[in-house]
């Protein structure tokens, strides 16, 4: 069984161009034209574009062809050729599909998808530090304002998603006792980020769940304040919705079933009772 420049057995690739397990195996529905990024890649959006684009490609078992694991085979192997350049030609043009009609032009003669590849990240991809400096920036100057709490939330989560690239991770597994801890930790940074930049008309549910311990996850507490937020556009808010306290200590409890039968109802009763008026006035003399 012989091996090619690329690594990979070239008798066992041949015999099974048809499995979905081999790189070199393309659905029916794997056309040049298919576009699949949302996202087209202006320069400024790099790194967003090409995890999206990473992802895109690692569903479509193609990744080889950008990476540099799945090299041009040697031309004593027609077969085997002919199906790689079929491949490479085919990433090229989902590459070029998804980049702006500027940038593609620089591009489009190069003679793989891997060199297209390593051009734009040697040209788009910025230098750690300014970037996590321009997002940490961007975090601490983040606030919701007039936007609605999704808007702020998505905004937020944008520049949260980006800056946890450049975080080291963890490459024991999720089996680690410390893992478990530096999740929780990021959780909490992530939380306390949301909370900073929310409005004050916010600021009760805000501190109720400051003092929750230990914090809840970020996405239960997006939750509660969306909550409020639709509570407080509620006519008669005040008088007809839940209080955050209430709803901060339903969550941390577990409870579902608040309100109960109390002396509040017995006192709305009978301040809303009046004794019969007395016929004779005078029988209360006698």
């Amino acid at each position: 069984m012989g091996v090619s420049d690329s690594g990979l057995c070239t008798s066992s690739t041949r015999s099974n161009f048809d499995e979905p397990s081999n790189p070199y195996y393309l659905h029916h529905s794997d056309s040049p034209g298919q576009l699949l990024v949302s996202q087209l890649l202006t320069g400024e959006n790099y790194t967003s574009w090409s995890s999206a684009m990473s992802l895109a490609l690692s569903v479509k078992n193609k990744v080889g062809f950008i990476d540099g694991s799945i090299l041009e085979p040697q031309s004593v192997d027609p077969p085997l050729l002919n199906s790689w350049t079929w491949n490479n030609n085919i990433v090229i043009s989902w590459i070029l599909n998804s980049i702006s009609k500027e940038i593609s032009t620089s591009v489009m003669f190069a003679a793989s998808a891997r060199e297209i590849w390593f051009a734009l990240r040697d040209r788009y991809q910025q230098r750690n530090g300014p970037r996590i400096f321009q997002l940490k920036r961007e975090l601490m100057n983040l606030h919701q304002d007039k936007d609605s709490i999704n808007t702020y939330f998505t905004k937020l989560t944008t520049l949260w998603e980006e800056l946890n690239n450049y975080r080291p991770h963890c490459s024991c597994g999720k089996c680690c006792g410390g893992i478990k801890d530096l999740i929780d930790y990021h959780n909490m940074e992530y939380v306390m980020s949301f909370l900073m930049g929310l409005d004050d008309s916010f600021s009760h549910v805000r501190g109720q769940l400051l003092l929750m311990d230990p914090m809840p996850p970020l996405n239960r507490v997006f939750s509660l304040v969306v909550q409020e937020e639709q509570q407080g556009r509620t006519p008669h808010a005040s008088s007809s919705h839940t209080p955050t306290y209430t709803m901060a200590f339903v969550f941390k409890s577990g409870q579902t079933d608040v309100h109960k039968p109390g002396p509040q109802t017995s006192q709305k009763f009978h301040s809303n009772y009046s004794a019969p008026r007395n016929p004779n006035p005078n029988a209360s003399r006698n």
